[in-house]
């Protein structure tokens, strides 16, 4: 049984479920450099961990990650939405992005895509993004989506910047 999982669109980009496909690049990713803020590089074998992790939450808690496809090219561009493994405190908001679709403000169109379905379709009062306090990127996203700075929220790693989105106040839980 495959979850059921909203197709999104923005201007830029669709934002479906997975495609075996998909993974070639997303290992590729977790494979360089790129992937030293989340944690790697790791192996294949971490790699498939974390995309089947990403996309199999929405089996357990009927939220999870989008995969993002270009609509220009039909690339798989990365992948943007909730997070919440068991060693998370909180629900995360989080994105990774193939080398292509880098500093061209894609996770910030795709975020903004998920964030009013997140309000619509679950309770959460907020969301948070924990970060690596060297990903100034990352950090400079989250203020962008509307994040602020908690110094009172528990964080996954030590010295992670923790961002909290809140939601809206004319957005009734």
């Amino acid at each position: 049984m495959r979850p059921d999982i909203p197709r999104l669109q923005t201007e830029r980009l669709i934002l479906r479920g997975p495609r075996r496909e998909d993974f070639g690049p997303y290992a590729g990713f977790w494979a360089s450099d790129r992937s030293r803020h989340e944690g790697g590089p790791r192996g294949r074998a971490l790699a498939w961990e974390d995309f089947a992790a990403a996309f199999g939450l929405w089996l357990i808690d009927g939220y999870g990650c989008w995969a993002l496809e270009e609509k220009e090219t039909g690339r798989f561009a990365g992948i943007v939405g909730l997070n919440h493994p068991a060693h998370f405190p909180e629900v995360e908001i989080g994105w990774t992005l193939m080398d292509f679709a880098e500093g061209r403000g894609l996770a910030f169109e795709a975020a903004q895509a998920v964030l009013p379905w997140v309000w619509a379709n679950t309770a959460l009062p907020s969301v948070t993004v924990y970060i690596e306090p060297e990903n100034d990127r990352s950090i400079a996203l989250a203020k962008r989506l509307g994040g602020v700075v908690d110094l009172s929220a528990e964080p996954v790693d030590e010295g992670d910047v923790v961002l909290r989105i809140s939601r809206p106040a004319e957005v009734a839980a």
